[in-house]
C-alpha cells in the first residue's frame, strides 16, 4: 500500500473486496503489529496538523505594525533630536499604551478561545492481528478494520464494510440536518460528498446501529485533514480599517513635508530667527501627525470588544468588529445557524386531511389544526392512531427533569415522542398498557423500523419508514372510521403527498400498523397506512427579525447549506430571506468552475439568495465572487465544512455552544449562546466604531490645521508668532487628546442602522470631511488671529507682549474643546445628540478646562509656556471669540440636517472645491 496509491483512490466507487486488496488487509485478521509500524511511519500519526498558536510575542509586534505607528515613532525621534523632551516621551507614552491596551486585549481573547477549545483523546476499537483491541485515536493508519457503534465519534476516513441499522449524523460536515442511513453498496465515482453513503468520515458520528469499516484515509489525509489545510494555507487579511489608517497615515507624509517648508521659509524671508522657524516648524510637522490616533482607535475597538462580550460575543482581534460594521454581505450557513438543528412534527397528512401541530424544538406545549379548528388535542381517531405509532416505534427517550428537557435518540423519533406529549400521550404509560415484545431495528436496505405490543392476547405491530417504502408494503389504507383497500393509483397519490411535502422543504415518514397474532409473524406485509408525517427544523426565533432589520440596514443575507434544495427554500421564505416560496435555489454543482462563468452567470450567483448542496470549495468560490463585485462579506457557521469560509471571508462568525473546533479556530468572532441576533448588535457597534474614529480624526486633525493656519496667517500678515513652540506642542499633547478620547466612547446615532452600509471603498476622510477640516481649520485659526489682534489693541507694546500671545493661545485652546460639538452627526439635534449626552466628554472639557488654568496661573507650567495671567477683559475676549467656531459649526450642520444633505452648503463647497 503506497500514499501515492491512497492519494488516486476513490474507495466508495470499489468493491469491498477491491477496497479490502488495495489496503493489502483480511478483514478477519486485520493488520499484524510489524504492518502496522511501518505504515505509522509511512503515513504518520492520524492527527490533524495544529493551528499554529500565537506567541504572545507575535501579538505584541502586531500592536505595532500599522504606517501610522512607524510615522508616530520616527516624530518622536525626531522630537528628541531638536530636545523637544516633553513632545517625544509623550508620543512614545502614547506608543507604549496603545501596545499595552492592544495586547492585553488580544491576549484576553486568545485565552478565552482556548478555553472553549479544549481536545480530548479519543479511543476506537480495532482488529488487529485477528484479535478486537482498543487503542487510541491517534494510533490508526490505513487498512485497519475498525468497529464502531452507536455514540462513537468517527476517527478516520472509512469505507464501510458491513453496516447494520447504521446512522451517521454529518451534520458538521456536510451540513445535513438529520442522521444519514449508510450502506456498504459502491456507488458512482463522482457522487458528492454529502451523498457518499458507504462512507464515513473522521469529525462525524454514529447515531444508531453499529459498523464494520476499513480505514482509507488518516490525519491530513482525511476530508476534515484537507479543510484544516485549507485554513493553514489561507492568507491572513488586512482588515479595512486597517487599510484606511495606513491610508491615512500614507497621506499625512508629503503634508508634513509641506508644512515644514512653507513655515520656515515664509519666516526666514520675513527676517524671523531661523532657529525659532526651525523650532516652530518642526514643533508644527510633528503636532500634525495624530498622535492620539492609534491609541483612540485600539481604544474604541477594545471597548466595542467589551461591549461585544458582555453580549456573548467573543471577537478574536480588535478591528473584526469595526469589519462587520463594514459588511455589506452576510453568507450564512442553516443547520444550526438560521435553524435550531432540532427536528419537530410539522404537520400530519391523512387520508381525512392535513393536522398541522404547532410548538418547536422540545417545547412539550402545542395545538393541533385541523379544518381551521385548533385544538389542544386531536379529536380525530387517525391522528391517535398516528401518534401512537410514532410514539411506540422508537428507541429515542423524553424526560423532564425540573422545567428542562432531556433527549436522547435519533432527533426525528425525540421529535415523534414531542408530538405525543403534545396530544396527551405518555411513552411510559403507553408502554405499560401495551407492553412492547419485539424490536425489529431499522434497516436501511428497508427503510423501514417495527415494534409489537401486547394487546388483549394479541400484538399491534407500529411501522415507521421511508414512504416509498411503507407505501409499498401497505395493503390498506385507514380513513374515518374505516379501513379502506389500497389500490395502485392511491398509492401513486400518497407518494405524489410525500414528494409535494419533500418540496415544501420537510422531511417525511410513513406511519403504518397491523394486528397479528404472534410476534414472529413477518412486520412488514399486509401493514394499514395511517399516513405521512412531516418534520422541519425550525428556524430560530430570533433569526426572522435579525434578518429583516440586518436588510433594512442594507445588507444582505445569503443562504449557503449543504442541505437539500426544497429544505433550503422552506426555511429562506419562513425566515423572511426571500419573499416568495417559489425563489431560485442555486445548487452547489453549479458553482464548480467558477473561472467559466460568464458574466451573466456571475450576476446571478452574486444576486442570488439561496444556495443549496454547497461543499466547501463553492463556498469559498462564492465568497471571492461577492468580493470581486466590490462586497465584504462576513460568514456564519458552525461546522468543519464552514471553516475554510470562516477564514476566507473578511469576518468570520462561528457558534460557540455547538461549534466545532476547527470552526472557532477559523473565526473572528465566536457567538458564545450562539445567538444570530447578536450578529445584529456586533453591525450596529462596528458602525459605531468606524463613525466614532472618524469624529476622532476629523476633531483631532481639525485642531493640528488650526495651529498650522494659525501660524501661516500671522506669517502672511507681517505678525510675530501667536503661539510659540512649546505652546503649539502642549495642545496637541494635552489638551486636544481628552475631548478626542471621549469622542471615541460615543453611542452613535439613533439612527446609525438605518442606512445602508457605507461603500468598502469609501476613505476614513471623504472629500466632504476633507472640506469640513479645511473650514474648521480655517475658523478657529480666524477666531485665535482676531483674539491676537484684539489683544494686541489692549495692552501696551501690541502684538508683542506676553498677554496678547496668551489670549491668542487660549483662545485657540478653547475654540479646540468648543469645537467637540461640531463633531455630532449631521442628523441629530444641537441640544441632544450623540456628543452632549457622552458623560465622557463633559469630563474631558472640565479637565482641560483645568489644565489650561493651570497653564496660565501655575508658575512653573506658565514659566515654561511663557504664558501669564490675563484679566476679565482678556477672558472675554478669549471666550468670545473661541465660541465662534463653534456657532459658526453649528449653523452649517443645523443647515445640512433641515436640507437633508450629506454636502457643504454651496458657499463652502466652493470655498473647499480644490481640497482633495
Amino acid at each position: 500500500m503506497t500514499r501515492d496509491k491512497s492519494d488516486d483512490q476513490t474507495p466508495w466507487s470499489q468493491s469491498i473486496t477491491d477496497v479490502l486488496a488495495w489496503a493489502d488487509v483480511s478483514r478477519d485478521e486485520g493488520l499484524s503489529d510489524e504492518e502496522v509500524t511501518r505504515r505509522l511511519e509511512q503515513f504518520g500519526p492520524n492527527e490533524l496538523r495544529e493551528a499554529e498558536k500565537r506567541h504572545w510575542t507575535a501579538v505584541l509586534a502586531d500592536q505595532f505594525k500599522s504606517f501610522i505607528i512607524l510615522l508616530l515613532a520616527v516624530a518622536g525621534l525626531a522630537a528628541f533630536v531638536m530636545g523637544d523632551v516633553v513632545e517625544a516621551v509623550a508620543i512614545f507614552a502614547v506608543l507604549a499604551i496603545n501596545g499595552a491596551i492592544g495586547f492585553v486585549t488580544e491576549m484576553r481573547a486568545i485565552s478565552s478561545i482556548e478555553s472553549l477549545q479544549e481536545i480530548t483523546e479519543i479511543e476506537t476499537r480495532v482488529r488487529r492481528t485477528g484479535a478486537e483491541t482498543t487503542i487510541p485515536a491517534g494510533d490508526l493508519v490505513p487498512g485497519d478494520i475498525v468497529i464502531l457503534e452507536a455514540g462513537d465519534l468517527v476517527p478516520a476516513d472509512l469505507r464501510i464494510i458491513e453496516p447494520s441499522k447504521l446512522q451517521v449524523d454529518e451534520s458538521a460536515l456536510t451540513g445535513e440536518s438529520v442522521p444519514v442511513g449508510k450502506t456498504s453498496d459502491p456507488l458512482e465515482e463522482d457522487v458528492p460528498l454529502a451523498e457518499r453513503e458507504n462512507m464515513l468520515y473522521k469529525g462525524t458520528y454514529v447515531t444508531r446501529g453499529s459498523v464494520e469499516a476499513v480505514v482509507v484515509s488518516t490525519g491530513p489525509d482525511t476530508e476534515l485533514g484537507h479543510i484544516s489545510a485549507s485554513l493553514r494555507e489561507a492568507a491572513e487579511e488586512e482588515t479595512p480599517l486597517q487599510e484606511k489608517l495606513d491610508e491615512l497615515g500614507q497621506k499625512l507624509v508629503p503634508f508634513l513635508l509641506v508644512v515644514a517648508t512653507i513655515v520656515l521659509v515664509s519666516g526666514w524671508l520675513r527676517g524671523q530667527d531661523l532657529f525659532l522657524m526651525v523650532e516652530t516648524a518642526i514643533a508644527l510637522a510633528i503636532a500634525t501627525v495624530p498622535e492620539g490616533l492609534p491609541i483612540v482607535a485600539t481604544l474604541v475597538l477594545a471597548r466595542g470588544m467589551w461591549r461585544m462580550a458582555d453580549r456573548n460575543a467573543l471577537v478574536t482581534n480588535l478591528a473584526s468588529v469595526e469589519t462587520l460594521g463594514s459588511t455589506t454581505v452576510i453568507c450564512t450557513d442553516k443547520t444550526g445557524t438560521l435553524t435550531e438543528n432540532r427536528m419537530t412534527v410539522a404537520e400530519y397528512e391523512l387520508a381525512n386531511g392535513t393536522v398541522e401541530v404547532t410548538g418547536t424544538g422540545l417545547e412539550t406545549d402545542g395545538t393541533f389544526k385541523q379544518d381551521d379548528q385548533e385544538l389542544d388535542e386531536p379529536q380525530d381517531p387517525i391522528v391517535q392512531e398516528a401518534l401512537e405509532v410514532g410514539v411506540l416505534c422508537t428507541n429515542a427517550s423524553v424526560t423532564e427533569h425540573e422545567s428542562e428537557i432531556e433527549t436522547s435518540g435519533d432527533p426525528m423519533e425525540v421529535a415523534l415522542l414531542i408530538a405525543g406529549i403534545k396530544g396527551g400521550l405518555d411513552r411510559d404509560e403507553l408502554l405499560d398498557s401495551m407492553p412492547e415484545a419485539r424490536e425489529v431495528s431499522f434497516d436501511p436496505s428497508v427503510k423501514m423500523m417495527a415494534t409489537y405490543h401486547e394487546l388483549n392476547g394479541a400484538y399491534t405491530v407500529a411501522v415507521k419508514g421511508a414512504p416509498e417504502a411503507v407505501i409499498d408494503s401497505a395493503t390498506h389504507v385507514k380513513t374515518d372510521g374505516d379501513t379502506e383497500a389500497l389500490t395502485d393509483s392511491d398509492r401513486a397519490e400518497w407518494l405524489e403527498k410525500g414528494d409535494r411535502m419533500a418540496e415544501d422543504g420537510l422531511r417525511v415518514l410513513a406511519l403504518a400498523r397491523k394486528e397479528v397474532d404472534s410476534t414472529e409473524t413477518p412486520p412488514y406485509e399486509d401493514l394499514t397506512l395511517l399516513g405521512l408525517v412531516g418534520f422541519i427544523d425550525p428556524p430560530r426565533e430570533e433569526v426572522k427579525p435579525t434578518i429583516q432589520r440586518c436588510q433594512d440596514a442594507g445588507m444582505r443575507v445569503v443562504m449557503v447549506t449543504g442541505d437539500h434544495a426544497g429544505t433550503a427554500r422552506n426555511i429562506a421564505h419562513s425566515v423572511g430571506l426571500v419573499d416568495s416560496a417559489d425563489v431560485e435555489v442555486i445548487e452547489g454543482r453549479e458553482l464548480d468552475d467558477p473561472e467559466t462563468l460568464s458574466q451573466a452567470e456571475t450576476d446571478r450567483f452574486v444576486n442570488a439568495s439561496v444556495f443549496a448542496r454547497v461543499n466547501p470549495e463553492n463556498k469559498l468560490d462564492l465568497i471571492d465572487l461577492h468580493r470581486t463585485a466590490g462586497s465584504i462579506v462576513a460568514m456564519t457557521g458552525d461546522g468543519v465544512n464552514d471553516a475554510p469560509a470562516l477564514k476566507k471571508a473578511d469576518i468570520g462568525v462561528a457558534m460557540g455552544q455547538r461549534g466545532t473546533q476547527v470552526a472557532q479556530e477559523a473565526a473572528d468572532m465566536i457567538l458564545r449562546d450562539d445567538n444570530f441576533g447578536s450578529i445584529y448588535h456586533a453591525v450596529r457597534e462596528g458602525r459605531t466604531i468606524f463613525n466614532n474614529i472618524r469624529k476622532f480624526v476629523l476633531y483631532l486633525m481639525s485642531c493640528n490645521l488650526s495651529e498650522l493656519l494659525a501660524i501661516l496667517i500671522a506669517a502672511l500678515l507681517g505678525f510675530p508668532l501667536p503661539l510659540l513652540p512649546l505652546q503649539i506642542l502642549f495642545l496637541n499633547v494635552v489638551t486636544d487628546i481628552f475631548p478626542a478620547f471621549a469622542l471615541g466612547a460615543c453611542e452613535g446615532s439613533r439612527d446609525i442602522m438605518d442606512r445602508p452600509p457605507r461603500d468598502p471603498e469609501e476613505p476614513i476622510m471623504t472629500r466632504t470631511h476633507w472640506g469640513e477640516l479645511g473650514v474648521y481649520g480655517l475658523l478657529i485659526s480666524a477666531s485665535t488671529i482676531g483674539a491676537f489682534v484684539i489683544a494686541g489693541g489692549m495692552y501696551v507694546g501690541g502684538l508683542e507682549t506676553r498677554e496678547a500671545v496668551t489670549i491668542s493661545f487660549l483662545t485657540l485652546a478653547f475654540a479646540q474643546l468648543w469645537h467637540v460639538f461640531n463633531m455630532r452627526e449631521i442628523t441629530s439635534g444641537i441640544l441632544r445628540n450623540e456628543v452632549t449626552e457622552n458623560l465622557y466628554v463633559w469630563g474631558a472639557l472640565g479637565l482641560s478646562t483645568l489644565i489650561l488654568f493651570g497653564a496660565v496661573y501655575l508658575p512653573g507650567i506658565s514659566l515654561a509656556l511663557r504664558t501669564t495671567p490675563i484679566g476679565l477683559d482678556g477672558w472675554l475676549v478669549v471666550f468670545g471669540m473661541s465660541l465662534l467656531p463653534l456657532g459658526v459649526g453649528q449653523l452649517e450642520r443645523e443647515y445640512r440636517r433641515r436640507f437633508e444633505t450629506p454636502t457643504l452648503p454651496p458657499i463652502l463647497e466652493k470655498l473647499t472645491s480644490s481640497l482633495p
